[in-house]
């Protein structure tokens, strides 16, 4: 008997986070986009199965920790506008 887990979250920018966290998937774990979920937000899916209880809870754990790391680097690829801030004087100096 397998043990199963399913993920779901909301990004503002899924496809990225499910970019982000693939590579670190084992092969008893599937992550996707589910852009058709009820409601508006697009959600980022991952199905784990495992063996046993304690693998399963292991591998959820694992998931979890890679999917903050991956959140808090998502914020990093789109920066927030600082306003005047960030501009140049002529705003076409770097």
């Amino acid at each position: 008997m397998s043990r199963r887990a399913t993920i779901r979250t909301t990004h503002d920018d899924p496809a990225l986070i499910a970019r982000s966290i693939a590579p670190d998937n084992t092969d008893e774990m599937e992550t996707t986009v589910d852009d058709d979920a009820p409601s508006s937000d697009d959600a980022v899916v991952t199905r784990i199965e495992r063996e046993t209880t304690s693998g399963l809870q292991s591998t959820v754990d694992d998931y979890v920790v890679n999917l903050a790391v991956a959140i808090e680097v998502a914020q990093h690829a789109h920066p927030t506008d600082t306003g005047t801030v960030s501009d140049t004087p002529d705003n076409t100096q770097l």
